[in-house]
């Protein structure tokens, strides 16, 4: 075996296509877009990267490319996190420790030689694409939402690798009898009166400016997170092209104070993974007729980012938010996955836990030093 630096289109290529080859039998992984993943190791495409330096590497056994990972630096995310944390992604590897131990000192080596002092992972060149499952394998993941092997947790723990955070992940399913609990609903009320708080939906009308407002939001609302970097205008705008065509504006809100000014937002993606399954990866010849027809039809969600900005910070406009979006999105084949919840998260993670929301997944992040 040998590890090798990707650099060329074709030496990209292969390592992009590694998990259509390792998972094609695998009736829980669901094949990502082709033309979107390839669009994350493109510069051009992915503004992550105008800001980050990064390597990809391939591992080789007997010619054939058999595992894979990406090593990379995010220069806002330094100077957000005030540490030396470099990161780690796209890991692949076949089920032996030779394998696993030559691609993570691989990544790991990389980083330190640019002058970091731990490693993190597993992280994406996407926002909110991290960790990986270490619990509820099942059912497959949704739309934007990692997928492993179990055994790579027995890899990452062997080779030292240790959990730096997890993430949490709940459901509710109209399909098993869910309603918004009734005091909630009076609650929410009364938080509305209390506060002159009104909920709205994405105008499609004005897109550019509510993108804007989310830009503004997002960067407001989870500057305190663990794992926050700051978001670019560029990052942000190029997300929202890519969702625009699945969006649907009833599963984006935005809480509005007395002057109109928003306080707080939610975005729930329609899970798409339902209609990617039998793809493979491709639109054509017939996957965009699909995808048009299919999805209007969609009641599946990820609930993908929700926020409020700090001075409205334990007043319930979190539940206000919430109570909304369950409203705009209700069928009775609705499920929405609430992912993630950082597991110290006590308010957010006890308020999700009174909307009679269930345990699905765990996450995990993990870090070693270097």
């Amino acid at each position: 075996m040998k590890i090798s630096i990707a650099q060329s289109k074709t030496e990209v290529r292969n390592f992009i296509d590694l998990p259509y080859k390792l998972y094609r039998h695998d009736p829980l992984w669901v094949p990502p877009l082709r033309n979107q993943i390839k669009a994350q190791f493109d510069p051009n495409r992915n503004p992550l990267l105008q800001h980050c330096e990064f390597a990809l590497f391939s591992l080789f056994d007997h010619g054939q490319v058999v595992g894979r990972i990406a090593a990379f630096i995010d220069h806002l995310a330094l100077e957000a996190w005030g540490e030396l944390i470099g990161l780690f992604g796209y890991y692949e590897s076949p089920p032996n420790m030779e394998a696993a131990t030559l691609i993570l000192n691989t990544a790991r080596d990389w980083l330190k030689r640019h002058g970091m002092q731990a490693m993190r992972g597993p992280w994406s060149f996407v926002s909110q694409e991290w960790g990986a499952v270490v619990e509820g394998f099942e059912p497959p993941p949704v739309v934007m939402a990692p997928y492993n092997p179990p055994y790579y947790n027995e890899q990452f723990e062997s080779f030292g690798l240790r959990k730096a955070k997890d993430l949490l992940v709940y459901y509710i399913d109209a399909r098993e009898g869910y309603h918004i609990p009734e005091r909630m609903i009076l609650y929410t009320d009364r938080i509305a009166a209390r506060f002159n708080v009104g909920v709205r939906q994405l105008d499609m009308g004005h897109f550019e400016n509510d993108i804007e407002t989310l830009i503004q939001l997002s960067n407001a609302s989870l500057v305190n997170n663990w794992g926050y970097a700051p978001v670019t205008e560029a990052e942000v705008r190029a997300m929202a092209q890519d969702l625009k065509p699945i969006l649907q504006p009833k599963a984006v809100v935005f809480a509005e104070d007395a002057k109109g000014k928003a306080i707080g937002f939610a975005i729930a993606i329609p899970d798409i993974n339902i209609l990617l399954k039998k793809l493979n990866g491709r639109l054509l010849p017939f996957g965009w007729a699909q995808l048009l027809w299919k999805l209007p039809r969609l009641t599946q969600y990820r609930m993908f980012a929700l926020g409020v900005v700090p001075e409205y910070h334990g007043k319930g406009i979190d539940g206000l938010i919430y109570r909304h979006l369950y409203e705009n999105c209700y069928r009775d084949q609705l499920r929405v996955e609430i992912n993630y919840v950082l597991e110290d998260n006590a308010s957010m993670n006890n308020a999700i836990l009174k909307l009679g929301a269930k345990p699905l997944r765990r996450y995990r992040v993990y870090q070693v030093g270097i």
